[in-house]
Parts: structure tokens; sequence; C-alpha cells
């Protein structure tokens, strides 16, 4: 591996990192685009970033829209399943709290969908992680660094000790953007090359890999 440490601390990604969610994700816009009348853009413009920054700031159907209004929209149209966790996922948060290395969330998704992914999908709970930055807690979302940034401020870690993991190019480089020097790609929802031309050191099919980091 490419980091022999143990990290300082971990900041995973929640979507397409530790859950699947995007499927769920894809047939929510899908749905939506459909009842408004609209076509299906090219569905990884949101990957990895806030919907409502999107909708602000890239053309398509919804310009002039409140963007928040269109989110709620589409968040409407996702189906009520939990996702499915991501091999590894929980194995590296329980390991990584049994041999106390602080844990973050990064995500671009709200407090609700975190904590319904920790309970249902890997069958944890809020505790098991010690900070949650969502997208309420940032003014700028990824691949703006505020949110790594901040995750590294409340933990008390120092980003360049700190292992981040991300499956989308917006994600890797906010991590990079706060001083991560290790950041591994998760290759869920874009090909590996996409995550290495964003500066991940590595790049998984999921997180069992990154097990070994906290052997030792």
């Amino acid at each position: 591996m490419t980091t022999a440490r143990r990290p300082g601390a971990l900041l995973l990604d929640l979507d397409g990192t530790l859950v699947d969610s995007e499927p769920l994700h894809r047939r929510g816009y899908e749905a939506y685009f459909a009842h408004q009348g609209w076509d299906v853009p090219d569905l990884t413009i949101f990957t990895g970033r806030r919907a409502e920054d999107v909708f602000a700031t890239e053309p398509g159907p919804w310009a002039g829209l409140d963007p928040m209004a269109v989110l709620e929209g589409v968040l409407r149209h996702v189906p009520d399943e939990a996702a499915a966790a991501l091999p590894g996922a929980r194995e590296l948060i329980e390991a990584a709290r049994d041999r106390g290395t602080p844990v973050a969330i990064v995500t671009s998704a709200g407090p609700a969908w975190v904590e319904r992914s920790l309970v249902e999908s890997l069958g944890l709970s809020l505790t098991s992680v010690d900070v949650v930055v969502t997208a309420r807690d940032v003014v700028d979302g990824k691949p703006h660094p505020a949110g790594f940034a901040l995750a590294c401020e409340r933990l008390g870690a120092d980003p360049a000790l700190a292992v981040a993991a991300e499956d989308s190019p917006a994600g890797v480089r906010a991590a990079i953007g706060a001083g991560v020097r290790h950041v591994h790609g998760i290759a869920t929802t874009h090909a590996r090359s996409v995550l290495v031309d964003a500066g991940a050191v590595e790049v998984h099919d999921d997180l069992r890999p990154l097990l070994t980091l906290l052997e030792g």
C-alpha cells in the first residue's frame, strides 16, 4: 500500500464509498425528470457534489428554478429503500474504532441520509464515527475542500497524516485541496483512470484494501 504508517484519521465519503446508494439516487433523478417531462442528463455531473450546487450552476431544464425546490422534488422520487453497504465499510469503521483511529464522514448528503445509511445499511449508529460533516455544515460543497478541512479541524487531525476515501473526482479533489496527501479512490461510480487523474494515490473496488492501513 502507498501509506505505510497507520493514518492519523480516516475521512470517508458516504454515497458510493460506504454505501452503494448511487443506483437509488439515479432512479430518483430519472423518475423526477420523467415527471417533469425533461430529458435525463449525464447523471455523473451530480456524483460527489451537492445536488443543489449542480442545479444552481450547471445548464439544464432546471435553469431559473429554485435549486432547493428541485432537489426536494428529486428526493421525493428516490425509492424508500436502504442502500447496500459496500464490502469492508462496516469492518473499516469498526477496526478504526478498535484501534483508536478517529473517523469522519464527509458527505454531500444531508444529516437524515447519513443516519439512515449508518443505521439501516451499515448496522451502526451515529456514535460509531467521531465526526459527521454534511452538506448543511459548509457554505461550499465538493470539489471545494471546506468539508474535509472542517472534518480535520473537528477531529484535531493533521490532514497530511489522514487518509481519505472517495468515489468521485470532485471528492478526490476536495480532499487533496484540504491537504490530504493519501486519497484512495473507490471505483463504484467512475472509471479508475478518472479517479487517478483527479489525484487518487490508489483505486480499489471497495474498502476492504484499506483495512491493511489499520494493522500493526
